[in-house]
């Protein structure tokens, strides 16, 4: 008998959750609205999403919009897009996670109280990624970005350092910057951090784990855009080699292997659960004549 599961704890998190209720709330009372950047890094929902009318902007064409009205997303914008839309007279529905904007404030805080002493302001995360140019934008862009040890080379060990991390980066990851922070800073200097990581998106890290090993196969569910995916399924992978990494259903297209009895499906934090059932109920069908089903 084959067992399709889906994990109770994956999929959307809170932040997600309200962006796209607020996206929802307002198409339901006009035919278009923008949204600053893909609203979720999954493309299947920012389709359903697009169906209803959303449309997805970048900051070039966000710039040349006047009086309109604009989603921001729960990764957060630095100062200069508000500074946009109040010059453009664009009516903003923020939805920057509340996570995320009670860290930007206080990395904007930290600027303003250390500029003057030469202090290094350093983000542990993923250039380039929106939340994290949001929060570099808090630092008029002279923050540092991390992304693993071997980019410590860049910081001065002689000068104060604080450091921060994006909402969604590894536990693990943080602590060994950390570290090696420590280790190489000479004598006397200040070393300030500050773990800003969503303990909503950690405490998936253990669950995962635990999903994964509790079941035969895997498949986890993420967009490719998805960096949060991508740290999770490393740690699906650990947990149970059988793991696999699908971005929608039909990408699956065989039957499971002889032997397998117990099928897990999970995802990301901004993976839907209607494509987690979607998966699940693939699942079901390719291995209908092989198995009996456990509904």
């Amino acid at each position: 008998m084959l067992e399709v599961e889906i994990d109770k704890d994956s999929g959307f998190c809170f932040g997600v959750v309200t962006a796209i209720e607020s996206a929802e709330r307002e198409l339901g009372k006009t035919d278009t609205l923008y949204c600053l950047g893909d609203i979720v890094h999954n493309s299947l929902e920012v389709e359903r999403l697009q169906s209803q009318g959303l449309r997805t902007i970048g900051h070039e064409e966000f710039a040349a919009l006047h009086g309109k009205t604009v989603l921001l997303r729960a990764h957060g914008e630095p100062p200069s897009t508000y500074a946009t839309a109040k010059r453009n007279r664009i009516n903003i529905i923020d939805a920057t996670c509340p996570v995320v904007l009670r860290l930007q404030r206080k990395i904007h805080k930290c600027y303003k109280e250390t500029s003057s002493r030469n202090t290094q302001l350093v983000i542990y995360g993923k250039k380039g990624h929106a939340e994290v140019n949001g929060l570099v934008g808090q630092t008029d862009g002279t923050a540092i970005v991390i992304e693993k040890v071997g980019d410590l080379d860049r910081l001065d060990f002689n000068r104060d350092i604080v450091l921060f991390s994006q909402t969604t980066k590894s536990l693990d990851g943080f602590r060994e910057i950390v570290g090696e922070i420590e280790r190489r800073r000479s004598g006397g200097i200040r070393f300030d951090y500050y773990d800003t990581i969503c303990r909503q998106v950690a405490n998936r890290l253990p669950n995962i784990k635990k999903f994964a090993s509790s079941h035969d196969w895997i498949y986890f569910v993420a967009g490719g855009k998805s960096s949060n995916g991508r740290m999770l399924f490393e740690e699906c992978l650990k947990a149970n080699p059988n793991s696999f990494f699908i971005s929608e259903a039909k990408e699956i297209t065989s039957p499971l292997p002889a032997g397998i009895r117990r099928v897990g499906v999970c995802g990301a934090t901004s993976t839907p659960k209607w494509l987690m059932e979607e998966v699940a109920e693939r699942i079901r069908a390719i291995n209908r004549n092989f198995y009996t089903i456990d509904l």
